[in-house]
């Protein structure tokens, strides 16, 4: 016998609203594998984990050609873990599974002949596995792409409102955070829509871009950098297909390494946008869902050390922006002057929007900030000698000299 985790449905809590059957779609038939996706995705919490004690079998897989006999009813991934596969830190390159949900497809590895997702495929007896990625090109998620009026983070402030749309974008899939106010949730726990290769979707950013005449190409989430062969082949490609636009990464910035960031300018992007959400651990927490205090300092830390890698490293060469997630619910006027001290002390011309985050996902009893309030958080940062503050309103972005 074995004791393992599983995931059931609490008929309490559910509202039948059908996301787990048409978005987060589970990939095991009749036994849950484990792989905890409907458990992270589901908007109203119904899922639960309860721990159940089942007949221990096994079914044996083959990995690069190597028989190994692991336990039925799992995932691919925790069988790869037990047959000796260590997957690498999500900001190295390699097999590495983040976001856990199906979405980046970054722990995607080739089974019986085509590339498939470890994280939630469940193992089946006479699978054929291979681990040699590099020869296909990578998947991976994606929306879109929509032209966009506003842009995102790192969007050059004086380029908004000069044209119907300042970029055309898309969204990827897929997080390594846990988000309860997710205001992209729709797309960050999608598992189920076909993916694409970076050339595809850059093909495609290109053809809107050009349609609808915008200047910058961008990508958000989700968070896109989870998956770094991915991004850096579209960003490859985008750099070969859309000259003259400017090419815009939005990102959490959690796996941002240095060497990284170099990977990626070196490829094209030359805009980046970093949202390290918060100015406090505690706050962070709070923010990210993350409940493991040490991994959420790693990525609180290493979102801020990108934002001053960027800075002195590609001051002139690559826009930068900075995003904060205000809420009075998380945040108060002390911190946000905390925030405003730390990117001054930086360089006090880093763009910085600030985004007033509403009622959704699971955090459905925060209020939307009101525009004065707003109004009072852009007062705060400029005092801390910031001088590119934009606020997200519920009316509009108010920027840098304009009227309020």
């Amino acid at each position: 016998m074995s004791t393992r985790n599983v995931v059931v449905t609490d008929a309490v809590r559910c509202v039948d609203c059908g996301f787990c059957r048409e978005v987060n779609v589970c990939r095991s038939q009749g036994e849950c594998s484990g792989c905890l996706s409907c458990y992270y995705a589901c908007p109203y919490e119904a899922k639960k984990i309860i721990e159940v004690v089942r007949p221990l079998k096994y079914v044996t897989i083959k990995i690069d050609g190597v028989e190994h006999a692991v336990p039925s009813g799992i995932t691919l991934k925790e069988a790869l873990r037990l047959s000796g596969l260590v997957f690498s830190e999500p900001w190295k390159k390699g097999i590495t599974a983040p976001c856990g949900v199906g979405g980046c497809w970054a722990c995607a590895v080739i089974v019986d002949g085509a590339l498939e997702r470890a994280c939630i495929t469940p193992v089946k007896d006479g699978m054929e596995v291979e681990l040699d990625v590099e020869k296909v090109e990578p998947l991976r998620i994606v929306h879109g792409p929509e032209p966009h009026p506003v842009g995102g983070k790192a969007t050059p402030w004086w380029e908004v409102g000069r044209a119907p749309y300042v970029e055309a974008a898309v969204w990827t899939a897929g997080c390594n955070l846990r988000c309860p106010q997710c205001q992209n949730w729709r797309i960050t726990y999608d598992n189920s829509s076909a993916a694409v290769s970076p050339s595809e979707a850059a093909r495609l950013l290109v053809a809107c871009g050009k349609l609808y005449g915008t200047k910058g190409l961008a990508i958000s989430g989700g968070e896109p950098t989870l998956n770094r062969r991915w991004l850096v082949g579209f960003f490859k490609e985008l750099k070969r297909l859309g000259s003259g636009f400017r090419l815009h990464l939005d990102s959490n910035g959690t796996v941002l390494t240095p060497d990284y960031v170099d990977e990626l300018v070196e490829s094209g992007c030359n805009n980046i946008g970093i949202e390290p959400k918060a100015g406090r651990l505690e706050t962070y927490m709070r923010i990210t869902g993350l409940k493991d205090e040490e991994l959420a300092r790693e990525y609180f830390d290493r979102s801020w050390s990108a934002v001053k890698y960027i800075s002195e490293r590609y001051s002139g060469t690559v826009y930068l922006g900075v995003g904060i997630a205000y809420n009075a619910a998380w945040m108060g006027f002390e911190e946000l002057a905390e925030i405003g001290d730390r990117i001054a002390s930086i360089d006090p011309k880093i763009q910085v929007t600030v985004l007033d985050y509403f009622p959704s996902f699971r955090r459905r009893d925060i209020k939307r900030p009101s525009y004065k309030e707003m109004l009072c958080v852009k007062e705060t940062l400029e005092g801390a000698g910031l001088r590119t503050v934009i606020v997200q309103t519920s009316v509009g972005h108010v920027g840098p000299g304009q009227p309020r």
